[in-house]
């Protein structure tokens, strides 16, 4: 018998971070080595959030706070709700915790019985679905397609739908395609899930403000109001705020889904880092301009990678609308051989070749639920994209 749980026999350690830490373990030993599978800006903290955590500290908020999140930073993410998205929440109706993995875990702990299904599109951020085994459901995986854009479909997703079914997650921006559901693209999928009044919605809209193109982020509540009772609305600071290492991530819901999420954290982590707030209260009602600033840089990365990929052989990458993230189809180099004599079956022997050979760290696309794909973040400066790009190219001239 095993000295360990069950339950954690059902998940597997998060594959974004176990490349992330392979290439880190590569470059240590002595390796060139480019690594592109971290989702995490390259732009410091901006300097106002810095100075307010710093004057945090000075001011002595250093101690406990409530469980789930002080009443500024409340305040502060229900004028964000109201101000950006039309939406209206009471402070009770909101909760914070340590980043948004911790809000969407405690959602889904909070609310999952066994048989429970959890209808979630692929590709899908990676932790999903193993967030979902572990609280005892079970995911429902919806497969999307390239020619729709990577977007949930009304058809596919009304027959995805069963008694059992308790949570669809909706993610947009998406990781990893950078799909994004415009307000046509969106009431097509709420007007399904109003027909179903037992299906809860989780949102997760951690890259709303990265989108390009004058596109126009909307959400699920928003777009539907009937649904604003089983919506569980969830953001962070982490991207457009470049605060991944502060972990604050929120939502905001119905009263009762919220308190059972509070109750979980105050057996869990209690209350997230005092400090950290403090910061996410300034990034909150502080400046905005440098957003769009950053987000001129994010577009002309990934218009340059977009390019010189789609000039890889073997390679097809799409124009995603949002985030910091391409998801190509590498469907061209299936069945071929590496220079080093690696045959390429899969997306994943594509990503264990390219790192091998090329000294490029990219993810799988089996890791995120769809083949044969893979990601890259752009979230790096330009002329490391750029060498890493020619890289590619150079390893998909090399493959017979």
């Amino acid at each position: 018998m095993s000295f360990l749980a069950q339950s954690l026999g059902r998940i597997k350690p998060s594959p974004t971070l176990a490349a992330t830490a392979k290439a880190a373990e590569l470059k240590a030993a002595g390796r060139d080595i480019i690594g592109l599978s971290a989702g995490e800006p390259d732009f410091d903290t901006p300097v106002h959030i810095r100075e307010a955590a710093k004057a945090a500290i000075d001011a002595g908020q250093t101690r406990y706070t409530n469980v789930d999140g002080t009443p500024a930073l409340k305040k502060a993410i229900a004028a964000k709700f109201k101000r950006e998205n039309g939406l209206d929440y009471k402070p009770e109706q909101i909760t914070v915790g340590t980043g948004g993995k911790q809000v969407l875990f405690n959602a889904l702990l909070a609310t999952l019985n066994p048989g429970d299904e959890v209808i979630i599109p692929a590709p899908y951020w990676v932790s999903y679905p193993d967030i979902v085994l572990l609280g005892g459901g079970t995911p429902v995986i919806v497969p999307t397609t390239l020619e729709n854009g990577f977007k949930l479909q009304p058809a596919d997703l009304e027959r995805a739908i069963t008694p059992k079914t308790k949570w669809v997650i909706l993610n947009s921006p998406s990781n990893p395609s950078g799909a994004a559901y415009n307000s046509a693209d969106m009431k097509k999928v709420t007007d399904v899930l109003v027909k179903h009044p037992h299906v809860w919605v989780l949102t997760d809209d951690m890259y709303e403000h990265l989108t390009y193109d004058n596109f126009v982020f909307c959400t699920p509540a928003q777009i539907e109001p009937k649904l604003y009772d089983r919506t569980l609305t969830l953001n962070g600071v982490s991207k457009a705020y470049c605060m991944t290492g502060w972990r604050i991530g929120y939502a905001a819901g119905p009263v009762q889904l919220i308190k059972a999420m509070s109750t979980l954290q105050s057996q869990s982590t209690s209350n997230p880092s005092s400090v950290s707030q403090a910061a996410a209260v300034a990034a909150l009602d502080g400046p905005q301009d440098f957003i769009p600033k950053h987000n001129e840089v994010f577009k002309q990365r990934r218009d340059m990678v977009v390019d010189m990929l789609n000039k890889a052989s073997g390679i097809f990458c799409p124009k995603p609308e949002g985030a910091f993230y391409v998801y190509p189809s590498c469907a061209g180099t299936i069945g071929k051989t590496s220079k080093g004599g690696k045959r390429i079956g899969n997306d994943a022997d594509f990503a264990t070749a390219l790192l091998e050979e090329e000294g490029v760290a990219v993810v799988h696309g089996e890791a995120f639920g769809l083949s044969p794909y893979f990601r890259i973040s752009y979230a790096t400066s330009t002329e490391v994209l750029k060498d890493a790009c020619t890289r590619i190219q150079r390893f998909c001239a090399g493959l017979k």
